[in-house]
């Protein structure tokens, strides 16, 4: 049996679509279920405990706004990681992430798969939140 090219491009492009639909919609899970709470469901810095922050919580459809009109990715990793913050650069309401996910990942994975999860989980997050920005 022989394939076309453009039926096998058809093939790799429907592949290679819906691995980024599952990464987005694994990243959009993560979100609810770690962000929401305080950034909000459409992640304007208006959930249900965004007035109970010193601070207010950021408007993540904002940031390549903020950025010359591109998504800060490694920016939003870090940030979102927090495990490798400078103490200098002063306190944080926002929980660290990096150290949150590591706890059960390790339990669940060990220390290396751990560590590999946990960054996935990070990766998914700054993935999502660049298809959020307007």
């Amino acid at each position: 049996m022989r394939i076309s090219t453009a039926a096998l491009t058809l093939l790799l492009v429907l592949v290679q679509s819906s691995g980024w639909t599952e990464e987005i919609a694994y990243g959009q899970a993560e979100y609810l279920a770690s962000c929401a709470v305080c950034h909000g469901e459409g992640g304007r810095g208006d959930g249900p405990l965004a007035t109970e922050l010193r601070t207010a919580p950021a408007d993540l459809t904002m940031l390549s706004a903020a950025n010359g009109g591109d998504f800060p990715y490694w920016k939003v990793f870090a940030l979102i990681d927090g495990r490798y913050v400078v103490p200098g650069h002063g306190t944080r309401e926002m929980p660290v992430w990096g150290r949150e996910f590591l706890a059960g990942d390790e339990a669940t994975y060990g220390p290396i798969g751990g560590e590999a999860i946990t960054q996935e989980r990070i990766h998914a997050l700054s993935d999502y939140l660049a298809t959020m920005q307007r």
